[in-house]
C-alpha cells in the first residue's frame, strides 16, 4: 500500500492512498470466504465452497465489493498512523479507481486538530485563596469549638443573632395549622436561618414578652398563599462561652496547653488551605489559558468530548448497577438536555486541551524517544508487560503520538502552574513556597538520647 498526503484549508488533509492489486487480492480472497460461510452449496459444507466456484454463482464482483466494505477501514487506518495524522472527524472516503479491477485507488478528506497560537500564556495572573490562613479565621475556628460547650444564660434585652430564644409558633397556611410549624417552649437559634428567612428578621431585636406577626413566601412556588405566623417570645437566652485557658484545652482536646490547641488548629486549616490553594491553581490556570484560545474551535471536537463525558456517565452509572433512563428520568433529564447541560465544559475541554499542546510546543516540552521510552518502561512494569512489546503495541494502533502528546499536555501545565503569577482574592501576591505542604516529623525515628543506651557486654 501506498499513501501520501496534502494539506487542504479549514483543518483538512487529504490521504491519497493506493492498494496494488496483489494485496487487494488477498482481502478479496478473505471476502469469499466470509461469504462461503453465508451460503449453501450444494456437495460442500458451509464455509467450504471454493472461492472459484463462488465466482462463477455470484460473480466475481461480489467478493470485490464485500472487500471494498470491510478493508477500507483499515486501509485509511494504516495511512493515518504513516502520516501521524491527528484525526478529529470521520473521513469523507472517495474511491476513484479499482472498483472492478486493478489497484484500488482512494482519497479520503478529514479534519484534523487545530494549531492554535496562545499568546500570553507566558504573562498569566493566576488568582488563588491564600494558603496561609490569618490569626482571625484561627481565633473564628477556636470559638466554633468554643461554642460546642457554651451555656445559655437568660438576659433582659433584645435578641441578636447567635442568641437563644425560647417561643411558642403558630404557623398557618390558607387557614390550617402547618404540622411542624407549630408548637411551644421552641429553642430557636436568632440568625441560623433554620426556616424561613422572615423569622430571624422579625425575631432580631425581640425582647421577651415581645409578640410578632407575619408572613412569608411558601416554599413551594405553585402555592400563590403565604404562609402566616404567630410567635410569642417568652425568654431571650446568651452564649457564653467558656473561658479559654489549658484546663479548657485539657478537658476538651487531646492537648494539654491552649498554645498546642491552637498550633494543631494552625496545622489542620493551613493543610486544607494548601489543599483548596493547590486545586484552585490547577484549575484557574487551565481556564485563564484557555482564554486565550481565541481561533474557532472545530464542532466535531466538542462534540468527541461531549460524546466522551456521556460514555464516562453511563459507564458510572452501570457500574452502580443503575439503569441509564431511570437515572435521566429521576433527574428530569433526557439525552439532549444532558448533551447540552455538557456542551460548555465541553468547548472548556477542547480549548484546554489545544492550549496546552500550543504551550507544550512554544515551549519546547514535547517528549523525545528517551522520555516516551522511560514512561513505556513504567508503564510495562506497572501492568507486568514487556516495554518493547508494549511500544510495538502502540506503535501499530497509532497512540505513540497520543502518548507523546499527553506528556506535553502535563509538561506544560507544570510550566504554567510553575510561572504563572499568583494573587489571591485581594489582588495581593500569594508566595509561592506558601503552597509547600510542611514537613512532618517522623515519628517512627527512636528519639532517645544515645547517652541513655545501655553499654553492650
Amino acid at each position: 500500500m501506498k499513501s501520501t498526503v496534502e494539506t487542504l484549508e479549514d483543518n483538512r488533509v487529504k490521504l491519497n492512498v493506493e492498494v496494488d492489486e496483489a494485496e487487494f487480492d488477498s482481502a478479496v480472497d478473505a471476502a469469499f470466504k466470509r461469504i462461503a460461510k453465508e451460503v449453501r452449496m450444494p456437495g460442500f459444507r458451509p464455509g467450504k465452497a471454493p472461492r472459484r466456484l463462488l465466482e462463477v454463482q455470484f460473480g466475481h464482483q461480489i467478493g470485490r465489493e464485500e472487500a471494498l466494505r470491510e478493508s477500507m477501514p483499515e486501509y485509511y487506518a494504516q495511512a493515518v498512523i504513516e502520516h501521524d495524522v491527528d484525526v478529529v472527524a470521520p473521513p469523507e472516503i472517495e474511491i476513484t479507481g479499482g472498483q472492478e479491477e486493478g489497484p484500488v485507488v482512494f482519497e479520503a478528506v478529514v479534519e484534523v486538530r487545530p494549531n492554535v497560537n496562545a499568546a500570553g500564556y507566558d504573562g498569566l495572573r493566576v488568582e488563588i485563596p491564600n494558603p496561609v490562613p490569618s490569626g482571625e479565621e484561627i481565633d473564628e475556628q477556636i470559638d466554633n469549638l468554643r461554642k460546642n460547650f457554651a451555656e445559655l444564660e437568660s438576659v433582659e434585652r433584645a435578641a441578636a443573632d447567635g442568641d437563644h430564644v425560647t417561643i411558642d409558633i403558630e404557623c398557618e397556611h390558607e387557614g390550617e395549622a402547618v404540622p411542624g410549624l407549630t408548637t411551644t417552649d421552641y429553642d430557636y437559634e436568632v440568625g441560623s436561618g433554620a426556616v424561613v428567612a422572615e423569622i430571624d428578621e422579625n425575631l432580631r431585636g425581640a425582647s421577651a414578652g415581645d409578640d410578632v406577626e407575619f408572613e412569608a413566601p411558601h416554599p413551594d412556588p405553585e402555592e400563590e398563599a403565604p404562609l402566616v405566623f404567630k410567635i410569642s417570645v417568652k425568654e431571650v437566652k446568651e452564649a457564653v462561652l467558656p473561658e479559654l485557658n489549658d484546663d479548657f484545652a485539657k478537658a476538651n482536646s487531646e492537648f494539654e496547653t491552649v498554645e498546642d490547641l491552637r498550633a494543631d488548629m494552625v496545622a489542620r486549616m493551613s493543610m486544607m488551605r494548601i489543599n483548596q490553594a493547590r486545586m484552585a491553581l490547577q484549575q484557574n490556570t487551565a481556564e485563564a489559558v484557555a482564554a486565550l484560545v481565541t481561533d474557532e474551535i472545530p464542532e466535531s471536537m466538542i462534540e468527541n468530548e461531549i460524546n466522551a463525558r456521556i460514555q464516562d456517565l453511563v459507564g458510572r452509572l452501570q457500574q452502580q448497577g443503575m439503569d441509564v433512563g431511570a437515572y435521566l428520568e429521576a433527574v428530569g433529564q433526557t439525552a439532549e438536555t444532558l448533551a447540552d447541560e455538557f456542551r460548555l465544559p465541553a468547548e472548556q475541554a477542547v480549548k484546554v486541551d489545544l492550549a496546552l499542546r500550543s504551550v507544550a510546543e512554544l515551549e519546547g516540552l514535547i517528549p523525545d524517544d528517551e522520555k516516551i521510552d522511560e514512561t513505556l518502561a513504567q508503564m510495562a512494569a506497572q501492568s507486568g508487560q514487556d516495554a518493547v512489546d508494549l511500544r510495538q503495541r502502540l506503535a501499530a494502533v497509532g497512540q505513540l503520538s497520543a502518548l507523546r502528546a499527553d506528556l506535553g499536555k502535563q509538561a506544560a501545565m507544570e510550566w504554567l502552574t510553575e510561572n504563572v503569577e499568583l494573587v489571591d482574592e485581594d489582588g495581593v501576591s500569594v508566595d509561592r513556597a506558601s503552597l509547600e505542604f510542611p514537613e512532618v516529623a517522623d515519628t517512627d525515628q527512636d528519639v532517645t538520647s544515645g547517652d541513655d543506651h545501655e553499654e553492650e557486654e
